[in-house]
Protein backbone atom coordinates (compact mmCIF):
# COMPACT_ATOMS: atom_id res chain seq x y z
CA UNK A 1 0.00 0.00 0.00
CA UNK A 2 1.49 3.53 -0.81
CA UNK A 3 -0.44 5.51 1.79
CA UNK A 4 -0.05 6.13 5.48
CA UNK A 5 -2.95 5.95 7.79
CA UNK A 6 -3.44 9.16 10.19
CA UNK A 7 -0.62 8.52 13.13
CA UNK A 8 1.97 7.58 10.16
CA UNK A 9 1.23 11.07 8.29
CA UNK A 10 1.53 12.70 11.70
CA UNK A 11 4.77 11.29 12.75
CA UNK A 12 5.95 11.95 9.38
CA UNK A 13 4.42 15.62 9.17
CA UNK A 14 4.26 17.08 12.49
CA UNK A 15 1.50 17.66 12.46
CA UNK A 16 -0.88 15.91 14.88
CA UNK A 17 -3.86 13.49 14.52
CA UNK A 18 -6.07 16.20 15.79
CA UNK A 19 -4.71 18.78 13.29
CA UNK A 20 -4.67 16.21 9.86
CA UNK A 21 -8.42 16.03 11.02
CA UNK A 22 -9.16 19.24 11.14
CA UNK A 23 -7.24 20.38 8.31
CA UNK A 24 -9.32 17.83 6.65
CA UNK A 25 -12.27 19.04 8.36
CA UNK A 26 -11.82 22.57 6.79
CA UNK A 27 -11.57 21.20 3.50
CA UNK A 28 -7.81 22.09 2.84
CA UNK A 29 -6.90 18.16 2.55
CA UNK A 30 -8.86 15.61 1.66
CA UNK A 31 -7.05 12.27 2.16
CA UNK A 32 -8.86 8.95 0.81
CA UNK A 33 -9.98 6.36 2.97
CA UNK A 34 -9.89 2.82 3.16
CA UNK A 35 -12.29 0.04 2.62
CA UNK A 36 -12.95 0.04 6.80
CA UNK A 37 -13.02 3.88 6.98
CA UNK A 38 -9.65 5.20 8.05
CA UNK A 39 -8.21 7.80 6.40
CA UNK A 40 -4.98 7.15 3.89
CA UNK A 41 -1.84 9.92 3.15
CA UNK A 42 -0.59 9.38 0.01
CA UNK A 43 2.25 11.16 -1.70
CA UNK A 44 -0.26 14.07 -2.78
CA UNK A 45 -1.81 14.45 0.85
CA UNK A 46 1.92 14.73 2.21
CA UNK A 47 2.92 17.22 -0.69
CA UNK A 48 -0.32 19.40 0.47
CA UNK A 49 0.94 18.82 3.81
CA UNK A 50 4.26 19.97 3.65
CA UNK A 51 3.07 23.26 1.16
CA UNK A 52 0.29 24.13 3.34
CA UNK A 53 2.94 24.21 6.23
CA UNK A 54 5.21 26.16 4.11
CA UNK A 55 2.56 28.67 3.06
CA UNK A 56 1.41 29.66 6.52
CA UNK A 57 4.93 29.94 7.79
CA UNK A 58 5.97 32.43 4.72
CA UNK A 59 2.95 34.53 5.35
CA UNK A 60 2.53 34.34 8.87
CA UNK A 61 -0.89 33.33 8.78
CA UNK A 62 -2.84 29.87 10.79
CA UNK A 63 -5.07 27.07 9.52
CA UNK A 64 -7.94 29.60 10.34
CA UNK A 65 -7.19 32.61 7.58
CA UNK A 66 -7.15 29.62 4.71
CA UNK A 67 -9.72 27.92 5.52
CA UNK A 68 -11.79 31.13 5.63
CA UNK A 69 -10.07 32.12 2.41
CA UNK A 70 -11.37 28.93 0.73
CA UNK A 71 -15.09 29.58 2.45
CA UNK A 72 -15.09 32.58 0.57
CA UNK A 73 -13.84 31.01 -2.67
CA UNK A 74 -16.63 28.37 -2.57
CA UNK A 75 -19.40 30.18 -0.98
CA UNK A 76 -20.33 33.81 -3.05
CA UNK A 77 -22.78 34.95 -0.39
CA UNK A 78 -19.91 34.86 2.16
CA UNK A 79 -17.72 36.47 -0.51
CA UNK A 80 -20.55 39.10 -1.33
CA UNK A 81 -21.42 39.82 2.48
CA UNK A 82 -17.27 40.39 3.65
CA UNK A 83 -16.52 42.39 0.49
CA UNK A 84 -20.03 44.45 1.16
CA UNK A 85 -18.98 44.92 4.66
CA UNK A 86 -14.91 46.01 3.83
CA UNK A 87 -16.15 48.49 1.35
CA UNK A 88 -19.01 49.64 3.50
CA UNK A 89 -18.47 53.63 5.28
CA UNK A 90 -20.21 54.33 9.03
CA UNK A 91 -22.96 56.03 8.56
CA UNK A 92 -25.26 58.04 11.31
CA UNK A 93 -28.34 55.89 11.21
CA UNK A 94 -31.57 58.04 10.34
CA UNK A 95 -33.09 59.71 13.06
CA UNK A 96 -29.78 59.79 15.17
CA UNK A 97 -29.49 63.65 15.39
CA UNK A 98 -26.07 63.67 16.91
CA UNK A 99 -22.85 62.10 17.42
CA UNK A 100 -23.31 61.65 21.04
CA UNK A 101 -26.62 60.07 20.51
CA UNK A 102 -24.82 58.24 17.22
CA UNK A 103 -22.71 56.83 20.60
CA UNK A 104 -25.60 56.16 22.68
CA UNK A 105 -27.56 54.45 19.87
CA UNK A 106 -24.11 51.68 18.96
CA UNK A 107 -24.08 51.42 23.00
CA UNK A 108 -27.47 50.40 23.01
CA UNK A 109 -26.99 48.22 20.62
CA UNK A 110 -24.31 46.20 21.68
CA UNK A 111 -25.53 45.59 24.46
CA UNK A 112 -28.95 44.18 23.24
CA UNK A 113 -26.50 42.10 21.25
CA UNK A 114 -24.55 40.55 24.41
CA UNK A 115 -27.46 40.08 26.24
CA UNK A 116 -28.91 37.66 23.22
CA UNK A 117 -25.75 35.66 23.25
CA UNK A 118 -25.32 35.56 26.93
CA UNK A 119 -29.68 34.26 26.64
CA UNK A 120 -28.23 31.45 23.85
CA UNK A 121 -25.06 30.51 25.88
CA UNK A 122 -25.19 27.47 28.53
CA UNK A 123 -24.00 28.42 31.37
CA UNK A 124 -20.14 27.05 32.32
CA UNK A 125 -19.64 24.19 34.43
CA UNK A 126 -16.93 23.35 36.35
CA UNK A 127 -16.77 20.20 33.91
CA UNK A 128 -16.79 22.57 30.85
CA UNK A 129 -13.91 25.10 32.28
Amino acid sequence: MDALTIHEAAATTGWSPRMLRYVERVGLVEPSRSASGYRLYGPPELQRLRTLCELLDAHGIGLSDLAFALRLRREDDLRRATDAWLDAEAERPAGVPTTADWLHFEQEKHQRLLAAVSRRAPTPTPETV
